[in-house]
């Protein structure tokens, strides 16, 4: 019987994602899927494990007891000759429990997500990574590229409650602290927080040289506001319950979404990380699809 967290690797989501790849943008120091070289020379370091073969390997790293059990050619990699490094950093505060009518919550499309893009990575021969956080990083899992990882990947995700306040500038901090050379970091996050604090996290990505990506997960209601009569609104991440005439919110409410997201775009501009909107009631496939195809500038 599976696991309940291997739910997260949805078949129709990673069968419509399957023939894309999830690059880095900037220099990284790897190489992916064998196009660009590894800056690290020898091989000195700790054996990872076997890949294929394919035309322009360096035969001297051929495995020949592996051909003589299979017939078939396999390289020996080692940690370090691993193709480039991501790390998903995922949001778990309490806000991301919300979610309208029949849509997921915003932390269970953010774990489908995260899933999806771990599991794409690795199918590269890229190392994934996790990070798990609200006020603080509760789980961090280094990247790597064994079956072994993505697995601990998703019961952690699956066991993470989102429960607290969100501290995204400290948590952006620590990554960066944590991840050693550079690499890919796609944040995954409502991003409900002081900007400050995501210009701050940002900034010491960038001047560690990570490529990366947020990702902005909101549920069309947070968007639209179409609430139409007297609603009960229960406060999350320590603000009040609050009972409203949403129509006579609804133009105010609009103009500071709009003005919040407008921020968020121009601090990823200004750190030069990528920044995309994932609405929840977009099909994850469907979103995932057309963002990593315009993004390598293949056909979706």
């Amino acid at each position: 019987m599976a696991e309940a967290y291997q739910r997260y690797l949805d078949p129709e989501v990673l069968n419509q994602i399957r023939h894309l790849e999830v690059t880095a943008r900037n220099v990284v120091e790897g190489f992916l899927a064998g196009m660009h070289r590894s800056p690290y020379h020898g091989f000195s370091v700790e054996f990872a494990q076997h890949r294929e073969y394919v035309q322009g390997d360096d035969l001297r790293f051929l495995d020949w007891k592996a051909f003589a059990k299979s017939d078939k050619y396999y390289i020996k990699q080692y940690e370090e000759e691993t193709n480039f490094r991501a790390i998903i950093v995922l949001d778990s505060s309490e806000s991301m429990r919300y979610s309208s009518g029949d849509l997921p919550s915003k932390m269970d499309y953010g774990r489908y997500m995260a899933a999806s893009l771990a599991y794409l990575i690795q199918k590269q021969s890229d190392a994934a990574g996790l990070a798990l956080f609200d006020e603080k990083m509760h789980d961090w899992v280094p990247p790597a590229t064994s079956q072994v990882t993505l697995m601990r990947m998703l019961a952690m995700m699956h066991d993470r409650k989102p429960e607290k306040k969100t501290n995204i500038g400290e948590v952006l901090v620590d990554v960066a602290q944590r991840a050693g050379r550079r690499g890919l970091v796609m944040i995954i996050s409502d991003l409900f927080d002081d900007l400050n604090h995501l210009k701050k996290g940002l900034e010491h990505l960038v001047a560690r040289k990570h490529d990366v990506i947020v990702f902005n997960v909101m549920d069309p209601m947070e968007r639209e506001f179409s609430f139409d009569r007297l609603t009960q609104f229960l406060g999350m991440e320590g603000y009040p319950d609050l009972l409203v005439d949403p129509r006579s919110l609804r133009k105010a409410y609009l103009e500071e979404v709009s003005a919040f997201t407008a921020g968020v775009r121009r601090v990823c501009l200004r750190a030069r990380a990528d920044f995309q909107l994932m609405d929840t009631s977009m099909p994850l496939g469907v979103a995932l699809q057309a963002y990593l195809a315009r993004r390598t500038g293949t056909r979706a």
